[in-house]
């Protein structure tokens, strides 16, 4: 694989959250902001990994690259899975953090604390130039949803999703232990393997 993996994301955050926990590879990433040519891919798969599949395929055959289509979101079971594969646009607006908590906390409000677990899931797929996968992943975290936001670090719903183990939410730890906690970090951790067979 040529040093250059294309991120299937237009979001500079979770490309900063990528780059920190593969930096050391050695990679060039990217994000579509660099590649205007890109198709905006329809989300409209019914699970992580079918959004993940897609936006790995689509991409990698319209730019020609190596690239990594990556879904990932909350779930609650008490919600019966939501918000899921509507994370990022559960309140409508695709990307608008403050009403998807929102929304959120005002699901839950009626909600014991012991019915408040969650889990962040993330799919990552890696596709080559002709859209060929050549692997997928999948990692987890789990935790539960608190009422009051706490720290500022993250993006979505990190400052509400407490790892009851650290006594923290995702928005107060650290980003070292976070990539090591996190459904992002844990995906990714296994595709290393893949990305260094094909470097």
């Amino acid at each position: 694989m040529p040093p250059i993996l294309v991120l299937s994301t237009r979001n500079a955050k979770k490309r900063k959250e990528i780059e920190e926990i593969l930096g050391d590879l050695g990679l060039t990433l990217h994000d579509l902001s660099q590649y205007p040519e890109a198709p905006e891919v329809v989300e409209d798969g019914v699970t992580f990994e079918a959004n993940a599949r897609k936006k790995a395929t689509e991409t990698a055959i319209a730019i020609g690259q190596w690239v990594l289509g990556e879904d990932s979101g909350l779930v609650v079971p008490a919600l019966k899975g939501a918000p899921g594969v509507y994370s990022a646009r559960y309140a409508g607006k695709q990307g608008d953090d403050a009403a998807n908590n929102q929304k959120l906390l005002a699901e839950l409000a009626p909600l014991p604390v012991e019915k408040r677990e969650a889990y962040y899931i993330c799919t990552a797929a890696l596709a080559d130039p002709k859209g060929h996968i050549h692997a997928v992943v999948e990692g987890r975290c789990w935790g539960r949803i608190i009422a009051e936001q706490r720290g500022q670090g993250g993006f979505g719903y990190d400052p509400y999703f407490l790892v009851p183990e650290y006594h923290q939410t995702f928005g107060e730890l650290s980003a070292r232990v976070k990539h090591a906690l996190s459904h992002r970090g844990r995906a990714l951790l296994q595709l290393r393997p893949e990305l260094r067979r094909q470097s």
